[in-house]
């Protein structure tokens, strides 16, 4: 289980090495994003765990704000020195795949120079829409003002969703092996979409077509779009040292990582309300990725499909079985496991921490109403409020 997030870096970072070897640029860390990125996970998973603990000891002591000796004694319990190199290195991991993916897709212009299938993939939009375009139909249902106004905040959240859903699944998951493979399987998304990239390269619709996007107002977004070209044109100019390229439709990344997660909440068995938010963030997005000009409705078909073999390599990977979890935390498995603690511990009436922690997490992943475990987005049954992550 612990080795696969490295497995899944190690196989993107080699692959990236002879990819880029053949392109003829070294691998970089392009304006060192990578490792900001990983920077501020760590960071935001340093506070996570403060909380964690904080709250673990104030319902364990009833009070507020527990004594430093009863923090000190859940952080010891919780956050085994094996608990937290798992984490560190699930995030590192994830991090490592990420800079190997950046390089990936920077070179696919210079493996396929002048291969754009940005016509075909056009037409087979069309087609799907009975002639028409869709991002024309939505302009024309939608609007052009406050709906691209909308969904460029909603297109922007998955820069928000990666970093928050990874730390509240590391931090928050009672059975950490839960927290391991989901980040395993948006790991996977990464290497994935790289490889469509090189399947099939575009640019998207906004940049085949241009004309088509004119009349929407400019927001982050089509500020974004125009950073976007003017990298790839300084890259391609001089790839050694130019800013890496970003650009590449096929197939939406924004896609597959928000099915990832979508499929997620449910082999996680979270909550009804989990589960919703994250179905709803996934349609919204799509509007986005065609409203705004990122992607043809194909690439948004091709995202589904990288999200859903992400989510089934990382089950394989890392040996999850969400089956034999939901199991362990049922009523009837913490009667059985109750009854064996009994019998064996018949001679001492005594409770040690360990037990006040156990029975309060037992306690706390009571069955819902859907007949799953009770869990929040974060997969952690103790939290009843839900919670709610470069690339196209």
């Amino acid at each position: 289980m612990l080795a696969a997030g490295p497995v899944v870096a190690l196989v993107s970072l080699l692959a990236a090495l002879a990819v880029t070897d053949a392109a003829g640029v070294p691998l970089r860390d392009p304006d060192h994003v990578a490792g900001r990125r990983l920077l501020i996970v760590f960071a935001l998973v340093g506070v996570l765990i403060a909380a964690d603990v904080l709250v673990r000891a104030s319902r364990r002591t009833g009070r507020v704000l527990p004594a430093m000796a009863d923090v000190a004694q859940v952080r010891r319990e919780r956050w085994t020195a094996g608990r937290s190199v798992a984490v560190m290195t699930a995030l590192i991991s994830f991090y490592l795949t990420y800079l190997a993916y950046r390089n990936l897709k920077s070179v696919v212009p210079l493996i396929r120079p002048g291969e754009l299938f940005d016509g075909p993939l056009a037409s087979l939009d069309r087609s799907l829409f009975l002639g028409h375009d869709p991002a024309v139909i939505m302009h024309s249902v939608l609007g052009t003002g406050v709906a691209t106004e909308a969904l460029s905040l909603v297109y922007g959240l998955f820069f928000l969703y990666i970093p928050a859903t990874l730390a509240l699944a590391l931090v928050f998951s009672p059975n950490l092996q839960a927290g391991l493979f989901y980040a395993t399987a948006q790991s996977l998304n990464w290497l994935l979409g790289a490889a469509s990239y090189f399947l099939l390269p575009a640019l998207g619709p906004v940049y085949a077509d241009p004309a088509e996007f004119a009349a929407l107002p400019s927001t982050s977004v089509t500020n974004l779009q125009q950073i976007l070209l003017d990298q790839r044109v300084d890259f391609l100019s001089d790839p050694a040292t130019g800013t890496a390229q970003s650009i590449a439709a096929f197939s939406s990344l924004h896609i597959s990582i928000f099915f990832t997660g979508a499929l997620a909440a449910h082999v996680l068995g979270m909550r009804l309300r989990a589960r919703v938010v994250a179905w709803v963030l996934l349609a919204l997005t799509a509007m986005a990725t065609i409203h705004l000009g990122w992607h043809y409705v194909v690439d948004d078909i091709g995202g589904l499909i990288l999200g859903a073999a992400a989510v089934g390599l990382a089950l394989v990977i890392t040996g999850y079985d969400p089956r034999a979890d939901r199991a362990a935390a049922s009523p009837l498995a913490d009667a059985a496991a109750t009854s064996r603690d009994a019998s064996a511990g018949a001679a001492s009436s005594a409770t040690t921490p360990g037990d006040a922690v156990a029975a309060e997490l037992l306690t706390a992943g009571t069955t819902a109403s859907d007949g799953r475990t009770a869990m929040s987005p974060s997969g952690d049954p103790d939290r009843s409020a839900p919670a709610t992550g470069e690339a196209r």
